[in-house]
């Protein structure tokens, strides 16, 4: 987890400008949405002819992410595929992992346990899980709730690593005062089995894998659950986040919680949601660090981009003014001099060349 530090420090060094100063790409005329089906391999694709993008665009950008250790690359437009590939040994059937990308997939589910009135976010988590499930202060632990998990505002010191042990819980302010990312949102997957009174893995698959068609499944790793899955299924999963939690005539998670998950969730970071990145905010805050740097994100993105962003650079970016969903999977873009990498910028400025 804490080496998602990285991942975001990649992109300090372009913090200056913000993706509100970028030139608007032209609007890309859309349809009606496409959804695959839920088994088999049958998936809908829509062409650089018939988008009148740029062909001679295509290559460089597979250039690029070859170079930068790819193995998985999507492009969705309208639910159907524009440019699907995959690099270095990798095939459309090899499962990878999202690392820290598969936040989203728990507070999807978190969103769907609410609608059936099993949890509400504003509760304590001792209310589901007990007390004692930190070794902060019961009058401090007490203020924690599951929103606060979701929003990385839960006060615990985040430089004890990922162990979310009781012993490893520590107060550190109250809960909500205080950004700061931080392994113990891996608790809500505990609150959805108490609440549910389902193990984590059934009431996920049931609840959302299965209803969108994706494949996978949870790993656990140390103190962390992680999500292995091909790359078609990651975007799936983008697809079911650019249509706000609907999955063709089924609203798995209700649009209000999802709109709420892809806005600014509290006064501290304006670049974080629940537990989604937010691209073309004014300011954003890195893991580890209660530094503010101003400017957005991903300053060639989109604006209105919002990303999950895991480690090794595992990727959901969503683009809701293109209907666009992208996705990359692979090995770490510079494993050598991650702190100083600026792939996601020149990423987005290689997809931009497609349209612009």
């Amino acid at each position: 987890m804490k080496k998602i530090a990285f991942l975001l420090l990649s992109i300090t060094s372009f913090a200056g400008c913000s993706s509100s100063d970028q030139e608007t790409p032209t609007s890309i005329p859309t349809t009606t949405m496409y959804y695959p089906p839920l088994a088999g391999d049958a998936w809908e694709t829509k062409s650089i002819t018939d988008l009148h993008w740029h062909e001679e665009a295509v290559q460089p950008l597979y250039d690029y992410l070859e170079l930068k250790h790819a193995k998985g690359f999507i492009l969705l437009i309208d639910g159907k595929i524009v440019l699907e590939k995959y690099f270095n040994g990798h095939t459309a059937s090899a499962a990878w992992y999202w690392a820290s990308a598969g936040k989203t997939l728990t507070l999807t589910v978190v969103g769907i346990a609410q609608d059936e009135n099993l949890l509400d976010i504003d509760n304590k988590v001792s209310d589901y899980i007990g007390p004692g499930w930190t070794s902060a202060p019961t009058a401090k632990e007490n203020l924690i709730s599951c929103r606060n998990l979701l929003t990385m505002t839960s006060g615990l010191d985040d430089a004890l690593g990922d162990n979310v042990a009781p012993a490893n819980l520590q107060y550190k302010a109250d809960a909500g005062t205080r950004w700061a990312y931080h392994n113990v949102y891996v608790k809500l997957q505990d609150v959805i089995a108490t609440a549910s009174g389902q193990t984590w893995n059934d009431y996920f698959n049931h609840k959302l894998r299965d209803r969108i068609g994706m494949t996978g499944l949870w790993y656990l790793t140390g103190d962390n659950s992680v999500y292995y899955s091909t790359t078609r299924s990651m975007a799936r999963f983008g697809l079911l986040a650019l249509n706000k939690g609907k999955w063709n005539n089924d609203q798995i998670v209700s649009a209000d919680y999802f709109n709420n998950a892809t806005a600014t969730s509290q006064s501290i970071n304006q670049s974080y949601g629940y537990l989604w990145w937010l691209n073309g905010k004014n300011s954003f805050h890195l893991p580890q660090s209660q530094l503010e740097f101003p400017g957005s994100i991903i300053p060639s993105g989109p604006a209105d981009m919002f990303m999950a962003l895991g480690k090794n650079d595992q990727k959901i970016y969503v683009v809701p003014s293109k209907k666009m969903v992208v996705i990359r999977m692979g090995e770490a873009a510079d494993a050598e001099t991650m702190a100083l990498s600026d792939f996601d910028n020149v990423l987005w400025q290689k997809i931009n060349a497609l349209y612009q």
